[in-house]
């Protein structure tokens, strides 16, 4: 189902008087719009969980899209499956799936593509690291038609941005380098938590990282596509700090060095 929803106004006959009512239905069945399906992998953030749901399904989207959200939370020790499930009561738009055990960010995106049923799929961090304000800055050059595939840049100088991390702003350049050197891409942030995708285009991938070597990974599989249109866009970045809940950490550097060179030369399935 494509989920979409229509509203149509519909006026009667006035009778003599000025006044006028609208009847107005929706159409769960109406093939006419496309939706933009959000997955958001979700580990312990049971704090901000529901603020970052509410930014999701209020922010307006152009191009007359609806939107389903799909939220798979990596066996969470905390309350944010509890809150997840209160929230999401009586909202279909949202669907909820659970790992029995932890198995990382790209396990769950694995997760939600198999629950995808959008044409166009954008990857969510349950954090306020990102804006989901700018969902239609990533969706202009898909629905525009001139991109299968557009990242979210958080060093192209567009939105407010947390001054934080020096060594991690080295660390995601010197990654987003040598994925450049291996895929002859251009990209300004390959590591960038915001990837937006026609949902034929990543249904031809098959993910098989489980942590946050999914971000190599995808790019190094995306950029071997035939005939691949890949965009970036300036995003806005609220980046928080350790204390504030931040999960990334050297030794998945150190693994996105490995998935660089493993899904570039090794292993090009």
């Amino acid at each position: 189902m494509r989920g979409c929803v229509r509203e149509v106004m519909r006026s009667a006959m006035d009778f003599g008087s000025r006044n006028k009512f609208h009847i107005i239905f929706t159409s769960l069945n109406d093939e006419s719009l496309e939706t933009l399906s959000i997955i958001i992998p979700c580990y312990n953030e049971e704090n901000l969980v529901v603020r970052v749901l509410d930014k999701v399904i209020h922010t307006p989207l152009d191009y007359n899209l609806t939107r389903e959200v799909i939220v798979v939370d990596d066996a969470s020790t905390d309350r944010t499956f509890e809150r997840l499930q209160e929230y999401a009561a009586g909202r279909v738009m949202i669907r909820l799936h659970r790992h029995p055990v932890n198995m990382g960010k790209g396990a769950a995106i694995r997760s939600g593509i198999a629950m995808v049923t959008g044409s166009i799929v954008v990857i969510q961090d349950a954090d306020l690291e990102y804006d989901p304000k700018d969902y239609n800055r990533l969706l202009e050059p898909i629905m525009d038609g001139y991109a299968d595939v557009v990242y979210g840049s958080r060093f192209m100088g567009q939105g407010p941005h947390r001054v934080l991390f020096f060594f991690h702003t080295m660390g995601n350049k010197l990654l987003t380098f040598l994925s450049n050197l291996f895929t002859q891409l251009n990209l300004t942030d390959m590591e960038t938590g915001y990837k937006m995708f026609r949902t034929d285009v990543l249904r031809r991938i098959r993910i098989r990282e489980n942590r946050f070597g999914f971000e190599p990974e995808i790019t190094a599989k995306m950029s071997r596509i035939p005939n691949i249109r890949i965009y970036e866009t300036g995003i806005r970045y609220y980046g928080r700090t350790y204390k504030e809940g931040k999960k990334i950490n050297w030794r998945d550097g150190l693994r996105a060095v490995y998935c660089i060179f493993r899904y570039n030369i090794f292993d090009r399935r």
